[in-house]
């Protein structure tokens, strides 16, 4: 229970240093630049759905479905809780500044993001036949053609 505690802790950290890392690139090297700005940030949200497509792939073929999808959802939802609120913060911008519109749409793109990347990882890891159902199933299959067939006697 310890190692999965740590490894939802530092999963949500690495989301959230993408996304200080993206904005430090912003403040620092395009500011006024709405440009390079979208960019950098297009970016941040691939960086964001690789990491969770690479996370949806190795923690899928190691456990069910049902027990990683929550611990992921509860990344992202602190991860998104981070990034909208106390991103900006770190930066000298308020979260809320912008409008309520560039808010909501921060958690729209995160959420797409996020949901894409998990999306990605756990299909590319289902075509391949190695995610946990399909181990098993396969396990299953090997034991009962490794059976001898039972004789019936009359």
């Amino acid at each position: 229970m310890d190692r999965r505690w740590r490894d939802v802790g530092v999963l949500t950290g690495a989301l959230f240093a993408a996304n200080v890392a993206a904005r430090l690139i912003i403040k620092l090297g395009f500011d006024g630049d709405d440009t390079a700005a979208d960019r950098v940030s297009l970016a941040m949200f691939v960086v964001i759905g690789l990491i969770l497509a690479v996370v949806a792939f190795r923690w899928g073929s190691r456990r069910p479905l049902s027990a990683w999808s929550a611990d992921l959802a509860l990344v992202v939802g602190i991860a998104m809780a981070l990034t909208v609120l106390v991103g900006p913060l770190l930066v000298g911008d308020n979260p809320f500044g912008a409008g309520a519109g560039t808010f909501f749409a921060q958690i729209w793109l995160y959420l797409l993001a996020t949901g894409a990347g998990i999306l990605v990882g756990y299909l590319v890891l289902t075509a391949l036949g190695r995610d946990y159902r399909s181990q098993q199933l396969k396990r299953y299959a090997e034991v009962k053609t490794a059976k001898p067939r039972r004789v019936v006697r009359r």
